[in-house]
């Protein structure tokens, strides 16, 4: 399954949405990445580790399910997930980039890929409906919690500090 959305961060039309920065908007996803247990309310645990300049690698616990992942980070406009194959997970990515379309408006763009072939895909119709909802209403989730911080001043400040 392949599937990407978009979500309007800022809308020079609509006077009633806070204007959010680039700086805030990375500062965000970043810490969706470092501190996802903010975001994601069923994980367990999260461990950082083999932190290097362009990311870091992590180890996410669901109860028993374990998941590592790579993150890998382009300063300003984009956060990668890649998950390796293991055990009984395929390969697997979210990349979400930073996009501004004219100094006015900013967007962010979410790609979800699992990497399964056409065959499974269709096979999956079903399942990968009800997964893509799953994805959006989650990613919905993450720009209303980024404008929550956003709007606590806790996206003001640089992270690493």
């Amino acid at each position: 399954m392949k599937f990407e959305h978009l979500i309007e961060i800022n809308d020079p039309l609509n006077p009633l949405i806070d204007t959010l920065s680039l700086e805030q908007v990375w500062r965000g996803l970043v810490l969706r990445a470092e501190s996802p247990k903010l975001f994601v309310p069923h994980l367990d645990e999260c461990q950082i580790s083999e932190r290097g300049g362009s990311g870091f690698s992590r180890r996410l616990r669901y109860g028993e399910l374990v998941i590592e992942d790579k993150v890998i980070l382009v300063p300003q406009m984009q956060v990668r997930y890649e998950v390796a194959a293991q055990k009984d997970i395929s390969a697997s990515s979210l990349v979400m980039t930073i996009e501004m379309p004219d100094e006015a408006s900013l967007w962010v763009r979410f790609q979800y890929d699992d990497g399964h072939d056409a065959a499974t895909d269709a096979a999956n119709a079903m399942y990968d409906d009800f997964r893509r909802s799953a994805y959006q209403e989650s990613d919905i989730d993450t720009i209303r919690l980024l404008r929550e911080l956003a709007a606590e001043g806790r996206l003001d400040t640089d992270l690493l500090n």
